[in-house]
């Protein structure tokens, strides 16, 4: 065993050598499970900590050199890389410590000295740091802790305490002093609620990025602690609460809170324990009946915003641990049902619902998974409908609208069940108006696709349309919405129409007598709004509406509300009046055959022409349509929000409504849109930023951070599955972001965006490839793009043969380029010579008839010449110098700077002593040669 322990430690050290340090790992890690003497087994525990800093694990770094000296405590090499490990996490007073040991065994180690001197500079500067942290840290605190204090003091106090809390430093010794114990008593008697909102975030910055801090903090508070908290009517306290719990699972997995982030599969496995008690404890609140409302939204959204990655495995465990079951016991409950066991719930329950619900299926990879999904919705459907009771068989027809609207799939197969549409027809029949309230609402989300609206008009139009004529204005608005839904079932088709001409204008009158109500009732607004969702893929109907600025001024206001019920109505009008909806291309020779068959043609109506269209465009961006958008924006729903996108985008479409969407806060939307969210969404983001970066001044559509931000939506645009002006949008904003500063070139070469930009130089599309050649101007700029020109490639090449376009913009933008290369590296300016035809492309520029590409020809000549001598003659000895002087002889306006460079080179090969000018001579001659000797 030790023999083979032995030899996989030797290759393990091969390995190391050779800088495999993954291999080497796995051969210390065999050689520690084969060993069987102590000894050897602290080398091999050495040697993986050696391999573990390598790949910056420095835990496990920590961990092998801890046991390693368990076996042999006073171990030099074990200490050293424990050291090491220690430093690299930050923990210098424990390095500090080990270090000073390692001096104490060996007096005459050099490698410890340097990095006992560095370390204790560092331990002193934070004992310093420390002493000034604790003198301001015990003053905010008898301030805070003061409740008769003044009110002003305090509140300053305490985001004093908020902010020391979120550096390192100070986190560790609020931690350290005892001072969460403070504050969590310092919760339950404190009325200012300004100053509870800045505590809650304290106790979340400190569990921040440290599993260490967190898991102290949980040890005083405890989780429940968290979910007291968050059962608040204060909107301000409960979105505390939920960031708190958040940052303690971004914490525990990994993740940060950015779109794109993701958990890593190591932490995961880690902090399992501690992730899944904080799931059951959010899954056991979702149906308490004691908690607020919004407090319930919340702790849904919890879920449902982690509910997608695959390493917390929260889909499946929400199924087997009854998450499905309580989710539908809240997607049930009726604000109508006001008794002790009844929830509370808000306007945006149900759609929240709906979403975690159809989150969780998206995330039923296999079948068997999906089975054990439906059998816990038929479980709780099944036990509904058995019970004798009116009320239960209302809440089912509520969970089924609620799986309509969220898992659709789900929904149909559950209301295509025996007998369901039949109990949903017969309850809408009931002179019951919650009753009927419910089946209007359980029919309109039936009737989602246009086979299931025909069996609906078919059977139950009769119902809506003597539903409608109701005194009960909730179950009127319902009933109306079902009729403008099945009215809007020949979707954009001019030709077809459900009902007769101009029943939709006469519905969509009916919706907007609705949406104005007198009494501001917004469940009837938002049916409305619904109403006119569907009616607005009618061209008559968009024209109408659009016409109307009093109902387009009351959807933008109920949108406002943050209601996330009103979603789905408010953005699919305006996708619709934008005409922003996805449309089938349809092909010249399947137009002609469907002729030929004597199949139906659908007809575009007039209303639908560009022109007025921007004119609808126009109309939503001058009544600040973009406020609406960033209020809806706050969905969890990916569906709805490239639905915003769409909208968005249609906006940028017109360059005059840019400037509105900035000021408006648009921008920081749409970065977060670009990130995440559907793939067609993420794209329509990006091309909305690509727009605004085009037409305004970046610095001021994306100040500080983030014009370094909106980098990645625009480079993920440069992909062959975009449109050529996809591309070409992309191109141009980046171009403009380019010349912002370093750090933005920086960034765009971070992301991999020279190699992607440049692949466009290359493509047979003008406009593409002079927006590439633009952009790469502009990052000629930074000096890690002249190194990569520098390289062994024939990037230099490319440029000088683009000098030879026969677009001007090109020329200009690669002469540019060359220009700010030969103006900042020798090697470039010899490496223009790569290209046989060098030649060619100078004289293009220099007989170029635009000044611009004149001047910029001059300074490469200058550059080439001031360079070096052996660049100047290969230059000289060409026409180029008969060229120059013949370009000084010009008299014409503009020729001023083109004149005044080519002297500088005339000048710059003389001092190399290549020409020389005759003091009675104006221009410059070559020098006479005899004998090859220069006299």
């Amino acid at each position: 065993m030790s023999k083979d322990s032995n030899s996989l430690k030797e290759k393990g050290n091969s390995a190391f050598k050779l800088e495999n340090y993954p291999e080497a790992l796995n051969y210390y890690l065999e050689a520690i499970e084969l060993s069987d003497d102590p000894k050897n087994t602290a080398v091999y525990h050495k040697n993986a900590a050696a391999a573990y800093l390598k790949l910056n694990e420095n835990e496990n770094a920590l961990e092998s050199c801890n046991k390693s000296l368990e076996i042999t405590p006073n171990d030099p090499k074990a200490l050293f890389r424990k050291v090491q490990a220690l430093e690299n996490l930050q923990r210098f007073e424990e390095a500090y410590k080990d270090a000073r040991q390692i001096l104490v065994i060996e007096p005459g180690n050099k490698f410890i000295q340097p990095v006992l001197e560095r370390l204790h500079h560092i331990v002193q500067e934070r004992m310093q740091l420390n002493a000034q942290i604790s003198t301001k840290i015990d003053a905010m605190k008898n301030i805070l802790f003061d409740v008769s204090g003044d009110k002003e003091k305090r509140e300053v106090a305490v985001n004093n305490l908020l902010v020391l809390a979120r550096e390192n430093a100070g986190a560790e010794f609020i931690l350290s002093s005892e001072i969460v114990v403070e504050l969590k008593k310092l919760l339950k008697v404190e009325k200012n609620k300004e100053i509870s909102v800045a505590v809650i975030r304290i106790i979340g910055e400190l569990c921040k990025s440290s599993p260490e801090r967190t898991k102290k903090v949980l040890k005083i508070v405890g989780i429940p602690w968290f979910l007291e908290l968050i059962d608040s009517n204060c909107e301000q306290q409960v979105n505390s609460a939920q960031y708190c719990m958040q940052v303690i699972l971004n914490t525990y997995s990994g993740m940060e809170t950015k779109p794109d982030t993701k958990p890593d599969p190591e932490l995961c496995k880690k902090h399992k324990l501690e992730i899944h008690t904080l799931l059951s404890c959010l899954v056991y609140s979702v149906n308490n009946v004691s908690i607020s409302g919004i407090a319930r939204d919340a702790i849904i959204e919890l879920l449902m915003k982690n509910i997608h990655y695959n390493q917390l495995n929260w889909a499946e465990q929400l199924v087997d641990i009854g998450g499905v079951q309580r989710l539908l016991e809240c997607a049930s409950e009726l604000a109508e049902y006001k008794y002790e066991s009844a929830m509370n719930i808000t306007p945006s329950t149900q759609t929240i619902t709906a979403v975690c619900l159809s989150r969780i299926y998206e995330n039923m990879y296999y079948d068997e998974l999906k089975e054990r999904f439906m059998n816990k919705i038929d479980e709780f459907i099944r036990e509904k409908l058995l019970a004798p009771d009116i009320e239960s068989k209302v809440r089912a027809t509520v969970a089924i609208t609620t799986l309509l609207r969220g898992p659709i799939d789900v929904g149909n197969a559950v209301i295509g069940r025996d007998g369901i549409i039949e109990m949903v027809l017969v309850m809408a029949n009931t002179e019951d108006p919650l009753q009927q309230k419910v089946a209007c609402e359980c029919i309109v989300a039936a009737a989602s696709k246009a086979d299931k609206a025909k069996a609906i008009i078919t059977q139950g139009i009769g119902i809506l349309k003597k539903l409608y004529k109701t005194g009960n204005d909730a179950v009127r608005i319902r009933a109306l919405v079902g009729l403008c839904k099945l009215g809007s079932s020949g979707g954009t088709d001019a030709s077809k129409r459900p009902f007769d001409e101009g029943s939709n204008l006469k519905l969509a009158q009916a919706c907007r007598k609705f949406l104005m109500h007198p009494g501001k009732d917004n469940d009837l607004r938002k049916w409305a709004a619904e109403g006119l969702s569907y009616l607005t893929l009618d061209a008559e109907v968009k024209e109408q509406l659009s016409e109307d600025r009093q109902a387009l001024l009351s959807l933008i206001e109920l949108a406002k509300t943050g209601d996330q019920s009103v979603l789905y109505g408010v953005i699919t009008t305006l996708v619709n009046l934008c005409n922003a909806y996805e449309k089938q291309e349809i092909l010249p020779e399947m137009l002609e055959l469907a002729k030929f068959a004597k199949q139906h043609i659908p007809e575009e109506h007039e209303f639908d022409d560009p022109d007025f269209i921007s004119k609808r465009i126009q109309t939503l961006g001058e009544i600040g349509v973009t406020t609406a958008l960033v209020a809806l924006s706050k969905t969890e729903s990916d569906n709805s929000k490239e639905l915003i996108s769409r909208v968005f985008n249609a906006l940028c479409s017109e360059e005059s409504l840019r400037g509105g969407i900035i000021q408006q806060g648009g921008v920081k939307v749409l970065l977060k849109l670009s990130l995440n969210g559907t793939e067609r969404g993420k794209k329509h983001a990006s091309q909305s930023l690509a727009r605004i970066a085009i037409t305004n001044n970046p610095e001021v559509a994306f100040p500080g951070q983030r014009s370094l931000e909106v980098i990645r939506p625009l480079l993920n645009l440069l992909h062959p599955d975009c449109t050529a002006l996809e591309n070409f949008e992309a191109l141009m904003g980046l171009c403009n972001i380019a010349q912002i500063d370093e750090s933005a070139r920086k960034r765009i070469l971070k992301e991999g965006g020279f190699s992607k930009i440049e692949h466009y130089i290359y493509e047979d599309h003008l406009m593409l490839c002079r927006a590439a050649t633009q952009c790469i101007t502009n990052l000629t700029l930074s000096p890690d793009v002249v190194k990569i020109y520098e390289g062994d490639n024939d990037k230099i090449k490319l440029l000088v043969a683009l000098c030879g376009d026969h677009d001007t913009d090109t020329t200009l933008a690669a002469s540019g380029a060359l220009a700010i290369l030969t103006s900042s590296s020798e090697k470039c300016c010899s490496k223009i010579y790569d290209l046989k035809s060098w030649l060619d492309g100078i004289h293009c520029l220099l007989g170029n008839t635009n000044k611009d590409v004149q001047y910029r020809g001059v300074v490469v000549i200058n550059n080439m010449i001031s360079s070096s001598r052996e660049v100047a003659e290969k230059l000289i000895e060409t026409d180029i110098l008969e060229i120059l002087m013949a370009l000084m002889k010009i008299d014409e306006n503009g020729m001023e700077m083109i004149k005044k460079t080519a002297e500088e080179a005339l000048r710059g090969a003389e001092k190399w002593g290549i020409i020389k000018k005759p003091e009675q001579f104006d221009p410059f001659v070559p020098p006479i040669e005899s004998n090859g000797i220069q006299e």
